[in-house]
């Protein structure tokens, strides 16, 4: 009996020991740091407003819950089956073919705009064509299964599909663009001379096993995948959502209609130069642009605003500069640029609708 309950205290004390470390690491989050700030600033400012944020936030929160569940577990079974290993076979033979098949998988892949460097470096150190791995480094960020999920409970169906069809051309444009350029004898040796293969990605060497449940190895990457996952989406809409109501609070519709609505000619490019260096993560995106949307933002400039800022989001930015070489981050980013005008332009033209 005291054995037991010696057992059972030191087994309360390593949760609270865990619980409390986990949240130590959640409080030096710079994310949680900014939402203290804006609360902060608004106590002075505006105390009134921070209450009205906060509901904001949980309501929006709690109607996204299904779908965010959903999210978590497609991305944490890709994980656990070890699913990530039939990636870079795609991108062997012929270069055309890889290419096509490379701005297709890039697009549905479950591989963030961080999780898929590993994968890239370890293609480009073992040799894979620059061409295919642009394409699916240019659409792997902009949308995941997911990402598809969240963005047709967030903003709409019709503007998921219409993404994830952007994100395919842009991949293609990507990879056909370099096949071109390498014609003419560029972008030899692509890699940083200190980068190698050696960090391939996590499941490439485990073997793929869709039922994951019969490896305990596997239910821990599973419940391990939950919980990152869970804490990342769950800050970064947390974040976007309190900045939506900041947004529906005090930035006027007229400002809107007026830079970025509908009818206005430079409102694609507009929306596509602010959406680079202003992004701050594809899943915070999501509410904001449907409130922009709300406000009289254009179809079409909402678009270039989410798609290119998802190829130049911080975290992606900054992985591909320690990657490649100079050059080939210029092409990284004009690709993406030019890829999300053109898309939201054809998107536009068609009124919005797939």
């Amino acid at each position: 009996m005291v054995e037991q309950v010696i057992n059972t205290s030191r087994h309360y004390a390593r949760l609270f020991i865990a619980s409390t470390g986990r949240i130590g690491i959640v409080m030096k989050d710079p994310v949680f740091l900014v939402l203290v700030g804006l609360t902060g600033l608004l106590a002075v400012l505006d105390i009134s407003q921070i209450s009205q944020s906060i509901v904001f936030t949980l309501e929006s929160m709690w109607q996204m819950l299904p779908f965010f569940a959903l999210a978590i577990g497609l991305a944490a079974y890709a994980k656990a089956t070890g699913a990530d290993a039939i990636i870079a076979g795609v991108f062997s033979g012929n270069p055309v073919r890889a290419t096509v098949l490379a701005a297709f998988v890039g697009a549905l892949s479950p591989f963030c705009s961080c999780g898929v460097i590993p994968l890239i470096a370890a293609m480009l150190g073992a040799g894979v064509p620059l061409a295919p791995v642009m394409a699916f480094w240019i659409a792997s960020p902009i949308m995941d299964p997911e990402m598809f999920i969240l963005t047709a409970a967030g903003i709409g169906l019709n503007f998921a599909i219409a993404k994830t069809l952007a994100t395919i051309a842009m991949g293609l444009l990507a990879g056909f663009s370099v096949l071109l350029v390498q014609r003419y004898g560029f972008l030899k040796n692509p890699l940083q001379a200190n980068i190698t293969g050696s960090c391939a990605s996590s499941g490439a060497n485990t073997g793929i096993n869709w039922r994951f449940w019969q490896e305990p190895q596997r239910i821990e990457s599973f419940r391990s995948e939950s919980y990152s996952i869970a804490v990342f989406l769950g800050k970064w809409l947390a974040f976007a959502f309190f900045l939506e109501s900041l947004m529906l609070a005090y930035i006027s519709p007229v400002w809107i209609t007026d830079y970025v609505g509908a009818g206005k000619i430079f409102a694609i490019p507009l929306a596509a130069i602010v959406g680079v260096p202003s992004y701050l993560n594809g899943y915070a995106a999501i509410p904001l642009i449907s409130g922009l949307l709300e406000m009289g933002m254009a179809p079409g400039a909402a678009m270039a605003f989410i798609t290119a800022g998802a190829v130049s989001s911080i975290p992606a930015a900054i992985a591909v500069f320690a990657l490649v070489k100079k050059p080939v981050f210029a092409l990284y980013l004009s690709l993406g640029l030019i890829g999300s005008m053109l898309t939201a332009w054809v998107y536009q033209l068609s009124g919005g609708a797939i």
